[in-house]
């Protein structure tokens, strides 16, 4: 299985979809899938039957996950895609527009 480009906590645009140019954090990333939610992106309705945790149920909207492939990493404010370098003994993420390692 390939490494996912995309961790949860970074900032991405969305560059295909409905939801094209909108910002936003990562706040998780399903590598089975290879999709990722992103915190005001994809926007559904659900309904909620009424719990213990919502005891008034009705009609929720919240994020869905897209494809992870929709998504750009933002490094610096501008989109870019990403790469794989070794430092020493270990793999990091680079932005390939800058060639700057991201962590």
């Amino acid at each position: 299985m390939a490494t996912m480009k995309i961790k949860k906590g970074d900032t991405v645009r969305v560059i295909a979809g409905g939801d094209v140019n909108n910002e936003g954090k990562v706040i998780a990333v399903d590598k089975k899938n290879n999709t990722v939610t992103v915190e005001g992106v994809n926007m559904v309705k659900r309904h909620v039957k009424p719990s213990m945790a919502n005891q008034a149920g009705g009609i929720i909207e919240q994020e869905a996950p897209i494809d992870a492939s929709n998504v750009m990493l933002l490094h610096n404010g501008q989109p870019t895609r990403v790469g794989f370098k070794m430092d020493g003994d270990k793999k990091v993420r680079f932005a390939k527009k800058t060639g700057e390692v991201i962590d």
